[in-house]
């Protein structure tokens, strides 16, 4: 097995790397890491059902797609990130497998932690990492947050969204009770501590881990899956499954009403309904909508371009974009 070394903060380059090293290496691989704020997507899920976007959108959280199932998570560097990569295709759906390391070093610690339910871990009734697993050729993808000091109240903030705007056949994430691991020490520690520790852990249980430095090769081709995949708009969003949104609100132009069918990212159908005044027939708007991304600055760019107040006298491009995500 071997350690590898990653100092990467980007959300979309370190997902890019599970890939590269899940696909391209041979070795089995225990990797921690660490994102700046961001959103971190299931493979099957609709993104826009899972967050808040005005919040999202004014945090300038980015939002990435994984290649693993589960629901959605929130990273900060508060919460670390831990990867295994094994030669072990029977592996798969055994959470244990990976999960119980994890609990040897918190009990180490000092820490009650458990495996609850399919997939989570969790102190008490409080969960503290979500995990999730693919398979490639034979070798296990296993990875899992470990949510040591991180920011609970941005968590809830951008992972709340109304459920009656969005019906969605993607798999929704299950809320719940969530801790900090740092909350249960009986001894304080940094966060750099508790991966320090992590690390010392693993390389006892594995006595023939190795350090491994990553190439130049491999980080070109890392910045290469970005590009192509992870930082890119139509994996993170446009791969969602088909739905529908549905919002209303009075605003200073009257009471609207908006309704869109969303396939692959984009707006197939729009409708919008409502008590407002108008100079021409709002069905012309509709039709403009018609494939525009199902995403603000897009969508406000229309609004403006069409000039939205001839369709809905005295309204405001800003507001008709944040109503209708």
């Amino acid at each position: 097995m071997i350690i590898i070394e990653n100092k990467s903060n980007s959300a979309s380059f370190n997902l890019a790397l599970e890939q590269h090293l899940l696909y391209n290496y041979k070795d089995e691989i225990f990797m921690l890491w660490q994102n700046e704020p961001s959103i971190i997507v299931g493979k099957n899920q609709n993104a826009a059902a899972e967050i808040n976007e005005e919040a999202v959108r004014k945090l300038k959280i980015p939002v990435v797609r994984r290649i693993t199932g589960g629901g959605t998570v929130f990273h900060d560097l508060g919460n670390i990130n831990y990867t295994f990569i094994l030669n072990d295709n029977d592996g798969a759906g055994n959470f244990a497998l990976c999960c119980e390391p994890i609990i040897e070093y918190l009990k180490s610690l000092g820490i009650d932690a458990s495996l609850s339910g399919r997939n989570d871990m969790v102190i008490g009734d409080k969960k503290f990492s979500g995990n999730a697993q693919c398979v490639h050729k034979g070798r296990l993808l296993h990875h899992g947050t470990l949510l040591f000091s991180g920011n609970i109240q941005t968590l809830t903030q951008v992972l709340t969204v109304n459920p009656l705007k969005i019906q969605s056949k993607g798999i929704k994430s299950v809320s719940s009770r969530v801790t900090n691991i740092a909350e249960h020490l009986k001894t304080p520690m940094t966060v750099e501590q508790f991966i320090a520790g992590i690390e010392g852990f693993i390389s006892k249980k594995y006595p023939d881990i190795k350090v491994h430095k990553l190439t130049q090769e491999d980080i070109a081709q890392c910045n290469k899956l970005v590009e192509e995949r992870y930082g890119n708009w139509e994996w993170n969003f446009g791969a969602s499954p088909k739905y529908m949104f549905h919002n209303g609100a009075y605003l200073k132009c009257g009471f609207v009403e908006a309704a869109l069918d969303i396939r692959d990212g984009y707006i197939e159908k729009a409708e919008i309904k409502g008590d407002f005044f108008f100079k021409k027939d709002i069905c012309e708007l509709c039709e403009k909508l018609i494939g525009i991304r199902h995403e603000f600055e897009q969508i406000k760019a229309l609004l403006e371009q069409a000039k939205v107040d001839d369709y809905i006298v005295n309204a405001d491009a800003d507001e008709i974009a944040r109503l209708m995500l």
